[in-house]
């Protein structure tokens, strides 16, 4: 199943695809199922009876409607750093034994086609393609083993990065967090639509069409399972959390000369089986 927020003349509601088109209700309907963070809640069978209910909405014409963050305001959001090799040496780092580990605001995602913000403060605005898992069964002290049954399903996200920000302290919290520089959607995919783990899928980061990043999601250091079950050593994962799993190498940062976005530019990621999210590039106002 594959799910799109959106928002249409003002107001939000969920869609699923079916038949090659999306199908949704909105908020104010009689019929409307729920929102994702809610059917994630509720467990069991919630997203496959709301996809169903969704299917009998009418079509949505893509050019009327905004499509939002699959998870307007999830109830954490865990990054996970130097997630492959090759991006954890151009960064000058060693391969690490353990994850780095930062969080995002919700204040900072931003859908699909939503521009991203280059802020007045900076002009070092990276690219950063990642998967996305979501969480869709609490838990804490999670074994491994057990770790796939508690995600959901899964999404793409560009953590754009304020460069000179981040490595303005030893925690690197603001320059990931800057107003507008999350991309997240557009779609959520069910995990039963994917490999286990969504594991062996093609990433690939394009600026202006040209190819900045390519890897495999089987080269991830620390695998989904593998994170799951790290984060749950320290806090009860919730339904709607998010893990933004690491991204691979390629950086602008670590290009000779550094590459930058700009206002103007076009950002896309693309995942195997989870689609493209495509955003442009603008100056803070």
């Amino acid at each position: 199943m594959r799910f799109i927020r959106f928002k249409l003349a003002g107001n939000t509601g969920l869609a699923v695809a079916h038949q090659g088109h999306y199908h949704g209700l909105l908020e104010s309907s009689s019929d409307y199922p729920g929102d994702l963070h809610a059917l994630l809640a509720q467990g069991g069978d919630a997203l496959a009876r709301a996809a169903a209910a969704l299917a009998r909405g009418p079509a949505l014409e893509a050019a009327q409607i905004d499509i939002l963050p699959p998870l307007g305001r999830p109830g954490a959001i865990w990054c996970i750093g130097l997630n492959y090799a090759d991006h954890s040496k151009e960064s000058g780092f060693e391969v690490p034994s353990y994850p780095a580990i930062f969080t995002r605001l919700a204040s900072s995602l931003i859908g699909q086609g939503a521009p991203i913000v280059r802020p007045r403060v900076s002009t070092q605005l990276d690219f950063e393609g990642e998967m996305v898992a979501v969480i869709g069964k609490s838990g804490r002290h999670i074994r491994k083993e057990d770790a796939l049954s508690h995600v959901a399903g899964y999404s793409i996200f560009n953590d754009a990065s304020i460069r000179d920000y981040q490595f303005k302290s030893a925690q690197w919290t603001i320059g990931k967090n800057f107003d507008h520089t999350g991309a997240f959607g557009p779609e959520f995919v069910t995990a039963d639509a994917l490999p286990p783990g969504a594991s062996g899928l093609r990433l690939q980061t394009r600026l202006n069409g040209a190819v900045v990043q390519e890897a495999s999601t089987a080269s991830m250091i620390f695998d989904v399972a593998t994170l799951v079950a790290l984060l749950s050593e320290a806090v009860c994962l919730q339904p709607g959390d998010v893990i933004v799993t690491g991204t691979p190498s390629g950086v602008g940062l670590a290009r000779k000369p550094p590459l930058f976005m700009k206002a103007g530019d076009v950002c896309e990621v693309e995942i195997e089986g989870l689609g493209i999210l495509r955003n442009p590039i603008e100056d803070e106002k």
